[in-house]
């Protein structure tokens, strides 16, 4: 593994040693290896993001030590009072997005995000970090939510352990019906999503009916999922150099992230590439799909949800037209994301 360095990325790069990658001067790969990342947040984190919800209790866990990923998890307060599984809420894992490369549970934007996501969607909602690239290549986030989720299905048979149960069982029972999981992400997190449910469809072609009450996931919502490919979209090639993100901008995050030697039609990146399962063949649950008019990768997305529609899948697409990339970190606070996680909420409420 290459060396990383957690100083400013304001250090200067010795003429024997110089910088062969810099994303955004948050992250800079140098010519030897060393990867120097920058421990501020970045701009597009202000301090004016609120950082508590009147309604939404909240605390950090560590799921796995060994690699030192944590979790923020929220739920509403007035899920302090359970009545058995029909007053529980819905539980939603969250993974953050950032190119796989960017990014963190931790991040100002990310959090406000998930503090309104759980009191307006009414539900638990668990936002899990995991390695990211450089450091640690594709399919490692993948492996990392795989992770998580199996973490998850732990909890849930702990939190009905009583005293017995963890800390964060504990903190959860009260409030999460585990037989209602809904796995989500906000751009590369969408790809991640993605690929959990591919991984958790193929692995049981015939599965048994889940006993009521059991962990169960119940369906994805993949928004603006980062999906890539050698051949431009239309909307890939007309994106102006001034969009965040741009082309220029996704092409560093994918050199940065894909398996060494691998091209963007790499099954990581696109879901139909040549090389990549074939999605008629899985059994996949329903899955909300959420576009931007306005995303260069809104021609993949709704292509996406398109496909999987022709080949009979339970998909849904909402598209939020003059919308860039990510706009609910932007303005988790605006009238359009409170239409997104209504948009959410429904597709919950249908998924029964």
């Amino acid at each position: 593994m290459p060396a990383v360095s957690a100083a400013s990325c304001c250090a200067a790069a010795t003429p024997a040693n110089d910088v062969v990658e810099d994303l955004l001067g948050f992250l800079r790969v140098l010519s030897d290896g060393t990867i120097v990342r920058s421990p501020a947040e970045p701009v597009f984190c202000p301090d004016t993001f609120p950082d508590s919800h009147p309604s939404v209790e909240w605390k950090e866990a560590v799921y796995d030590k060994a690699k030192n990923l944590r979790v923020r998890m929220y739920k509403p307060s007035a899920a302090a009072a359970p009545a058995g599984n029909a007053k529980k809420l819905p539980v939603l894992v969250h993974f953050h997005g950032g190119g796989f490369c960017l990014g963190s549970c931790t991040w100002g934007n990310v959090h406000a995000f998930c503090l309104r996501l759980a009191a307006d969607a009414g539900a638990v909602v668990l936002s899990a970090g995991y390695r990211l690239a450089p450091e640690h290549r594709l399919p490692a986030a993948f492996d990392d939510g795989a992770a998580f989720m199996r973490w998850l299905r732990d909890q849930s048979a702990s939190a009905g352990a009583g005293a017995d149960a963890d800390d964060a069982a504990s903190w959860l029972a009260d409030a999460a019906d585990f037989g209602r999981v809904f796995v989500t992400g906000d751009s590369a997190g969408g790809t991640i999503a993605h690929h959990l449910a591919v991984r958790a469809a193929s692995g049981s072609a015939a599965p048994e009916p889940e006993p009521a009450g059991a962990f169960a996931v119940r369906g994805y919502v993949l928004l603006m999922p980062f999906f890539g490919g050698v051949r431009r979209t239309a909307s890939e090639a007309e994106c102006p150099a001034a969009a965040f993100p741009n082309l220029d901008l996704v092409d560093q995050f994918w050199r940065l992230s894909l398996p060494a030697g691998a091209t963007r039609d790499h099954p990581v990146a696109n879901p139909f590439g040549p090389e990549s399962p074939d999605l008629g063949l899985v059994d996949l649950p329903p899955v909300l799909v959420v576009a931007g008019g306005l995303d260069l990768i809104r021609d993949r997305t709704v292509g996406y949800a398109e496909r999987l529609a022709a080949m009979g899948k339970p998909v849904e697409l909402a598209e939020f037209a003059g919308k860039a990339h990510g706009f609910y970190l932007h303005e988790p606070g605006s009238e359009a994301t409170g239409e997104l996680i209504q948009a959410v909420a429904r597709f919950i409420d249908g998924c029964v």
